[in-house]
């Protein structure tokens, strides 16, 4: 029996609440990984690792996830989250984090870069990119999350 390849999700999501904890807190939710605790890893995707959009984790799971985030209490603040994940044909892929005060083009546009950069280092191709970002203007206490959770 061949052993079951590692599957991720590219998410991105923002939220509000009435705390830092719970806007964190509700931008998991909103990103379909709310009910599962965080082992925050760096950023390596397993070679041959398979992009399941619908992946469903098993609620209370120990689940490896690389993410950024940011959270602010400045009413009015645009923030924003990217992640992004690049593969190439026979090795690893990166996976690449961020969270800032700017807007969601920024926030794609330098996971892009950080991206490229590290496939340049690794003299590696690229086949493939996804990214995911978001942007949110803080009403009070706002959260903008970005995150590849892996499941095995």
């Amino acid at each position: 029996m061949l052993p079951t390849p590692t599957r991720y999700f590219v998410v991105a999501a923002a939220a509000e609440g009435a705390t830092r904890l719970n806007a964190f807190d509700n931008a998991l939710l909103s990103a379909r990984i709310g009910n599962v605790n965080l082992v925050r890893l760096s950023s390596i995707l397993p070679p041959g690792a398979v992009y399941d959009s619908d992946l469903q984790l098993p609620p209370g799971a120990l689940v490896p996830t690389a993410y950024g985030s940011i959270i602010s209490e400045v009413e009015g603040e645009l923030i924003a989250a990217a992640v992004g994940v690049i593969i190439s044909d026979d090795s690893v892929g990166v996976i690449m984090e961020y969270g800032g005060k700017c807007s969601r083009e920024e926030a794609y546009e330098a996971v892009s870069k950080m991206l490229d950069e590290a496939f340049a280092r690794r003299g590696l191709t690229a086949k493939e990119k996804k990214i995911a970002a978001v942007e949110h203007r803080v009403e009070r206490v706002g959260c903008c999350l970005a995150a590849v959770p892996l499941w095995y």
